[in-house]
């Protein structure tokens, strides 16, 4: 079985009331259910923080128990170099994932720290761009069967 992470950063655990025109009206617990439903045959680990360092504990917690990671590190994608250091250093396909197209944003969040540390980038998609990141993975990292 394939084990996937979820690592969301600051101000995603609002998701469905926090400026719902740029990030829709959905909860991520309820998103994270129906991802859970379509994929079966991923055992997904999910965690969020709003603080710096305990994104940076839960990806080195990920060496020996993900497979592959999908993060949003939200805010923190423009600021933290640490936390691009951190995805380097534990050397497990990450994907880059951001609900809302940083591209068509304020000028700041249009440069993304993390991004070159992972093997890709989604964004703009909504929520949707979590499954793509993680059908991605599966079609990637599963055995592949002859």
């Amino acid at each position: 079985m394939l084990h996937i992470a979820i690592v969301n950063g600051p101000n995603l655990n609002l998701l469905g009331t926090r400026e719902t025109d740029i990030y829709g009206g959905q909860t991520f617990d309820d998103f994270f259910q129906e991802l859970q439903k379509t994929f079966p045959e991923i055992k997904f680990y999910y965690y969020q923080s709003n603080l710096e360092g305990e994104l940076i504990n839960n990806l080195h917690d990920c060496r020996g128990k993900a497979d592959g990671i999908i993060f949003n590190g939200a805010g923190y994608t423009h600021t933290s170099i640490s936390i691009a250091d951190a995805i380097a250093a534990i050397q497990i396909p990450t994907i880059e994932v951001h609900i809302s197209n940083i591209y068509v944003r304020e000028e700041f969040r249009k440069t993304s720290l993390t991004a070159s540390k992972c093997i890709g980038c989604i964004t703009g998609l909504g929520l949707k761009g979590y499954a793509l990141a993680a059908k991605y993975l599966q079609e990637t990292l599963s055995p592949k069967t002859t």
